[in-house]
């Protein structure tokens, strides 16, 4: 199911200016995957706590939420091509504002054991 979507990501990103092979983009694409998977991880936690009547606070913020960003709905439930951030206005968000959030968390965890740290860490190493 998935094969043909990172086969047409492949595509596009080699196209790209100065990427001469996979390599040359597989960083980025590993963070773009692993915000994905953050964002599921934190519904999955939030629809928890709802069905058990406990509290959850998020790990990301509102404004850097996947949703925001990335994927916005309309009100129908579909992409919002309008409000997603492409182009300069993506590259920007994510060089001056995303990456900049997310690598503080390695500073202002409680501790290394907590996914706030790892996710600091795993920002901070980006290039």
């Amino acid at each position: 199911m998935f094969e043909q979507t990172f086969k047409n990501i492949d595509g596009i990103l080699h196209k790209d200016a100065g990427c001469s092979s996979e390599l040359d983009y597989v960083e980025q694409t590993s963070w773009v995957l692993f915000l994905k998977y953050l964002d599921d991880l934190e519904k999955d936690k939030q629809a928890k706590a709802d069905l058990s009547g406990k509290p959850y606070t998020p790990i990301i913020s509102k404004e850097y939420k996947w949703e925001k960003w990335a994927a916005p709905k309309t009100k129908e439930g579909k992409l919002d091509h309008h409000k997603a951030l492409n182009g300069d206005d993506l590259k920007d968000f994510v060089d001056l504002k995303l990456v900049p959030y997310l690598k503080k968390f390695k500073t202002s965890a409680e501790s290394p054991d907590t996914i706030e740290y790892k996710i600091g860490e795993i920002f901070s190493e980006l290039k």
